[in-house]
């Protein structure tokens, strides 16, 4: 055969594959190809190179490592209530620029404490927190907190290894087929607990059609001009616990980094996106104790206690302790703000589409201030005034 024909024989090959629908057989294959060649390529990133929710790909291996799990409105919560007894696991809970991963046991709530100390100003909002409680997590080594209106997909994942060794998780995701949570077994006791949770909330068909919805558009930011700046900042100064603040956002109709910008004087100061590096290093040094909080508008995992191992990569900052992992896509962090509220120092951090990718504290004693070296550490961390300054000389 001529070679133009072999080259026309291909070509028109390729042609057919690529116009087959998108069936669970046809993208099965594409990722098996793109894993080939890119075999450290995360499953969120490989999603989004073949143009797919990083549910749709899970769900190609429906019948062979993946169950898929149930749905419902209190189907999540009662799935993660239940793994509180899997012991040992590895919490992920991921945005688009950063990754926080956990290792340890999560705590249960005591009998009666899902309802002890909840009360709220207004009633409403005690039956939200109420509603995204699952018998535990609250404090200790996974610490989470759930939104679990937004939990559409479950499966339960079981991958065996090269060495022998078989990978068991839960896989939860939103409507769009968003990852908003997983955990990793990491022990050998939790496997019949594991089995049986997955027996029991096995759905009654395993259909590889999920029927992602369309990603929902991000609200609009209200205009500057439109809020009352005065008001706002008489009302930042007034508040006595950072947990009031996303209700004063919501009061205003301000984003999370437009409030930033409209906050009173020296309540937030803007730093570079690298401050992120200085201040990850700096902790580890001076061995500070600090919380990092890391959301995706589901869930957010929250981690308190030092840190060690720190460590650049191309486009990312990491922390690679044995037991606790985080990853900053801080090549794409736009934005950096020390930020004051209620007596209390944090530093936060956003990207190129103004979304918050993860935040700092200092840990402190109960009614005590936070610690002189967490203060004074973020006192330090680069100004982007600073930068810019130097940059124009």
């Amino acid at each position: 055969m001529k070679p133009h024909h072999r080259f026309t024989l291909a070509l028109t090959g390729a042609l057919l594959f690529t116009a087959l629908p998108g069936g669970a057989a046809s993208l099965a294959e594409r990722w098996d190809t793109l894993r080939a060649e890119q075999p450290k390529l995360a499953a969120r990133d490989a999603a989004k190179t073949l143009s797919v929710s990083e549910a749709d790909l899970l769900a190609t291996a429906i019948g062979k490592t993946v169950v898929r799990l149930k749905e419902g409105d209190t189907v999540p919560r009662e799935i993660m209530r239940r793994a509180l007894d899997l012991g040992k696991v590895l919490a992920l809970t991921r945005n688009e620029n950063g990754v926080l991963e956990r290792t340890g046991v999560a705590s249960k709530l005591k009998s009666q404490d899902d309802i002890v100390g909840l009360e709220e100003d207004k009633q409403k909002e005690r039956e939200a927190r109420l509603r995204n409680i699952a018998g535990g997590y609250l404090g200790g080594e996974i610490d989470l907190r759930f939104t679990f209106d937004k939990w559409k997909y479950a499966f339960a994942v079981t991958l065996p290894g090269k060495d022998g060794a078989v990978s068991r998780s839960l896989q939860f995701f939103d409507a769009s087929g968003n990852a908003v949570h997983k955990l990793y077994l990491k022990n050998d006791a939790g496997v019949p607990v594991f089995d049986k949770l997955v027996a029991d909330f096995r759905a009654p068909t395993q259909s590889v059609d999920l029927k992602v919805a369309a990603q929902p558009a991000k609200a609009a930011e209200k205009p500057d001009s439109e809020i009352d700046v005065k008001e706002f900042q008489l009302a930042w100064n007034e508040i006595n616990d950072v947990h009031q603040f996303n209700r004063l956002l919501t009061e205003f109709g301000v984003s999370r980094q437009q409030a930033m910008r409209l906050a009173p004087a020296g309540a937030a100061t803007r730093v570079t996106p690298q401050a992120v590096r200085q201040l990850l290093e700096e902790s580890a040094r001076q061995k500070i104790d600090i919380m990092v909080f890391l959301g995706n508008g589901s869930t957010i995992q929250i981690f308190s206690g030092k840190v060690g191992k720190v460590a650049a990569s191309p486009g990312w900052f990491n922390v690679l302790d044995p037991e606790f992992n985080l990853h900053l896509r801080d090549s794409a962090f736009a934005s950096g703000w020390v930020v004051k509220r209620a007596g209390i120092t944090s530093v936060e951090f956003y990207d190129n589409n103004s979304d918050q990718v993860v935040s700092f504290f200092g840990v402190r004693e109960p009614k005590k201030p936070q610690p002189a070296s967490w203060i004074n550490m973020t006192a330090a961390l680069p100004k982007a005034d600073d930068a810019s300054r130097q940059a124009s000389r």
